[in-house]
């Protein structure tokens, strides 16, 4: 079978025992401040273990694309080296949502996997939970009893908590699980090592290819455990294992999942895949790579210095730095893998061939780029390696974190060297910093406390800004040593932030005794929508009024619905292929990120002002459809965004249907007149073939143009309210720029005037021409011209010059290059030296160097210490 027969087969086992395909969700995570990347099958129904959305199908199934390169889910180090571990993978699952539990998932995991794919039975191994003490957790007989109706009981082996039991996290859903595992090993093997004892014990050709997981508990802060009110499944079996294992391969890479891939960059390369391990390393790290940076772009995530945004920018960089070390691509390459990728996933994950051009283009712009640093970076080395014998750990660090060279490159350049990395010193710099980002970032979350027993929750921020409502429940978390606190209400006016919205701030007010409490921020997490304030209400029983902040909100509204204007004129003015690639919308300003190649010029800004202004001034009325069928609302000419994920249900927002119709869960304006105003401010580059607008709307953009009104009216009063304006503001810079000239031309004329005063002061020093005096010029520019004048004219010079600018000392030193080189005299450790005495420092070059400082007083003591370095 083909890995495209075996993932549809799959899908279509489990359409068959009534499970509902789901599409998989964007490998980038939006609305859980938990996750940055899809890491697990599960993560897009964690809000349905949590019990916080209402369950459409109780039975799903799909492909996920899962990221594990961070966190305690992290394998990139692995990935190339062995045969298994990848960045990017396909996470093949299947759910029960308080249906069917470990009876009918056991069974249907069995008959997929030997009547279905006919794997071989007898390399079949499974583990069940052995229970555990401390926990007060038994032996999972169920599970073992269930196994025994498929599979002899030799082949059932007891797992501890660490393999057996899964947990979301530290908190949350979690339960005894089920692996399976198969043996790949030769016949020969089998039979001189049993399998059962290879069985989790890292073997490569013994390898987990699904995780049945039994969903019973919920873990609370303290650690202890509580029975959920309904039992879940969630499995995942690793798609590239299991078409190794149905393909007969001793490498996932050599499955068809990876052969397209790596038979290009071989023949690019040159160099045949299987005869060298290095180069054959290399090709794997790329063929693997590729796929986690090229989604990740697709489904919005661009590579940057922040977040997820460098976690792409460093699977990219290790990519090109196999490449460019094992595979000797000096020139940009990986990108060209894009189009071969897109093609093998056509009909599976249509983002990536729908966006191909794009992101190829950002791709080469990463690969130019760090193949630039790359290069300065072993030039850093190499001229590191002059001078010393051992690779400093604080240096190897800087090469990794600056430069972005894994220590094992650093290594392998010493080794070719004869030299040895201080590995001690490396690590310890990599903990330091590990350590500060981890404080940067701790967030201590108590549990949910629960106030009212009330199920299911209600936005009404649309329609009104006020509502009476209820405090569901409520936690504690502290974050750099703040505490705060976090609400769930019965219901909401306050828009959760999303879509690149921020979200709502206002006021809570207890109808019973009056209190209010500031509401900061609302944020989603996963479905809920939580609302953070930095203290409690004294009494958290009965009724509140939750009032939204009017002001922000109508402000945040006029700059979201002006970014829809702003999309719609971008696509008419710069063309078709314009598509959103991130926003930010809050009350001062909107951030509207588009894939275009090219900075736009000052007439298309202008175009794209007058088509969102004239829209405006129509006034056009919103249009809002709410719940609308997914596909009906696409089939509409609607325009939805890659790197969402959309329900079966949306909403949709019009302005003239015509012109601007988009899904949004954003708040918007009644009508477009609303806006006031709209005027970009900015327009930049954000990444490669990604351009930054910003612009500002409403009553910010009344205030600045009254800002620019006032200010072109006082430069008016200034110059006598001239009938030309800008030609008499060109005439005075003009006359100014004169003026500066002339000015300029007397300060060198005054400086070359000293220089004869100055020749005729130096003194004989053995061979040396000494002079060291203070002067009285007025910039260090002026110095700088009479010492370089003194110098072209007097060999074997060494001068030091004292003066003063604005009651600040400064000192220069000159040497002649004759004497810099013969003498060792070196003009920046002198000039540092002598800056001690005027409390400063400097430096510069051996035969110029100057240095500044505080201490007046110091200058004499200064100039008449200088002779003192040629004693």
């Amino acid at each position: 079978m083909t890995s495209r027969e075996i993932r549809q087969a799959f899908l279509d086992f489990f359409k068959s025992k009534g499970h509902q395909i789901v599409p998989s969700a964007p490998v980038v995570v939006k609305n859980d401040p938990t996750l940055m990347f899809t890491n697990a099958g599960m993560n897009q129904f964690k809000d349905l273990f949590l019990g916080e959305a209402p369950i459409k199908f109780p039975r799903v199934a799909d492909t996920q694309r899962c990221l594990r390169v961070s966190g305690k889910h992290n394998d990139l180090e692995e990935v190339g080296i062995d045969t298994y571990h990848h960045t990017l993978f396909e996470m093949l699952g299947n759910w029960s949502f308080g249906d069917y539990f470990k009876k009918e998932a056991i069974a249907w995991a069995w008959e997929l996997l030997t009547e279905v794919y006919k794997l071989d039975k007898d390399r079949l191994y499974v583990t069940i939970f052995e229970g555990d003490a401390k926990e007060g957790l038994e032996r999972d007989m169920e599970a073992f009893d269930f196994w025994k109706e498929w599979i002899g009981e030799d082949r059932i082996l007891l797992g501890n908590k660490k393999d057996n039991f899964w947990e979301m996290g530290e908190t949350g859903p979690c339960g005894p699980c089920s692996e399976i595992h198969f043996d790949m090993r030769s016949p020969e093997e089998r039979i001189q090592t049993s399998g059962q004892s290879l069985v989790n014990a890292d073997h490569p050709q013994v390898i987990e290819i699904w995780n049945l997981v039994f969903m019973q508990f919920n873990r609370l802060k303290d650690g202890s455990l509580q029975s959920l009110p309904a039992k879940h499944v969630d499995t995942g079996m690793g798609f590239e294992r299991l078409v190794r294992c149905i393909q007969g391969k001793t490498s996932n890479y050599d499955t068809d999942v990876f052969t397209p891939t790596i038979d290009f960059i071989a023949e690019k390369s040159g160099i045949k895949y299987g005869i060298d391990e290095k180069s054959d390393i290399a090709m794997r790290v790329v063929s693997d790579h590729i796929r986690a940076v090229s989604f990740a772009i697709s489904d919005g995530q661009l590579p940057s210095n922040n977040k997820a945004g460098y976690v792409i920018r460093r699977i990219l960089r290790r990519a090109v730095r196999y490449a460019y070390t094992f595979l000797d691509f000096k020139a940009p390459f990986i990108n060209e893998l894009v189009p071969v990728l897109a093609a093998q996933f056509a009909g599976v994950f249509d983002e990536l061939i729908q966006q191909q051009d794009f992101v190829q283009k950002v791709i080469l712009e990463e690969e130019v780029s760090f193949l630039r640093t790359l290069s300065t970076g072993v030039q850093r080395f190499e001229n590191y390696v002059e001078d010393h014998t051992i690779i400093n750990g604080d240096f190897a660090f800087e090469l990794y974190d600056t430069y972005g060279f894994p220590i094992d490159l650093t290594e392998l350049l010493a080794r070719e060297k004869g030299l040895t990395v201080d590995m001690e010193g490396f690590n310890q710099a990599l903990q330091i910093q590990k350590d500060r980002s981890r404080a940067a970032t701790a967030i201590d979350t108590g549990d949910w406390v629960v106030v009212n027993d009330e199920e299911g929750f209600e936005f009404l921020g649309y329609d009104a800004l006020t509502a009476v409502t209820e405090v569901i429940k409520y936690r504690k978390v502290v974050a750099k040593n703040k505490e705060q606190f976090q609400l769930v209400l019965s219901v909401s006016p306050f828009y959760a932030e999303g879509g690149g919205q921020v979200g709502d701030s206002g006021e809570l007010v207890s109808e019973e005794t009056g209190e209010k409490i500031y509401i900061t921020d609302t944020k989603k997490e996963n479905g809920l929508f939580v609302h953070f304030t930095n203290k409690l209400p004294l009494e958290l029983k009965g009724t509140f009024v939750a009032q939204v902040d009017k002001t922000k909100r109508i402000d945040t509204e006029n700059n979201h619905s002006a970014t829809h204007l702003l999309h719609a004129a971008l696509k008419q003015v710069l063309g078709s292929h314009v598509n959103q690639k991130g926003s930010l919308v809050n009350a001062d300003i909107l951030r509207f990120d588009i894939s275009h190649f090219a900075k736009m010029t000052e007439e298309e800004i202008k175009q794209v002002e007058d088509i969102v202004n004239a829209k405006i001034r129509e006034n056009i009325p919103l249009k809002e459809e709410r719940n609308v069928p997914y596909q009906q609302a696409l089939d509409s000419g609607v325009t939805a965004l890659f790197g969402e994920k959309y329900g079966d249900f949306v909403r949709v927002i019009t302005f003239e249907d015509q012109y601007s119709k988009e899904l949004c869960g954003g708040t918007h304006v009644k009508a477009t007149g609303q806006i006031g105003f709209f005027k970009i401010v900015s327009e930049s580059a954000v990444a490669a073939g990604v351009r930054r607008i910003e612009a500002i709307t409403g009553t910010r953009s009344a205030a600045v143009i009254r800002e620019h009104f006032e200010l072109v009216h006082h430069l008016k009063e200034l110059m006598n309210n001239p009938k030309d304006f800008v030609s008499a503001l060109g005439k005075i810079i003009d006359e100014n720029g004169a003026l500066k000239k002339e000015v300029e031309k007397s300060i060198t004329e005054k400086s070359l005037a000293l220089k004869s005063d100055l020749e005729a002061k130096i003194q004989q020093v053995g061979e040396i021409n000494f002079l060291s005096t203070i002067v009285d010029l007025p910039s260090a520019e002026a110095v700088k011209t009479l010492a370089y004048a003194v110098k072209g004219a007097v060999n074997n010079l060494f001068l030091v010059i004292g003066a003063e600018f604005d009651g600040k000392p400064s000192l220069t030193v000159v040497i002649s290059d004759e004497l810099a080189k013969e003498k060792g005299l070196n003009a920046s450790n002198i000039v540092r030296d002598l800056a001690k005495d005027i409390q400063g420092g400097g430096g510069g070059q051996p035969f110029f160097a100057t240095a500044g400082g505080k201490n007046p007083a110091g200058l004499k003591g200064a100039i008449e210490r200088a002779i003192d370095f040629l004693k």
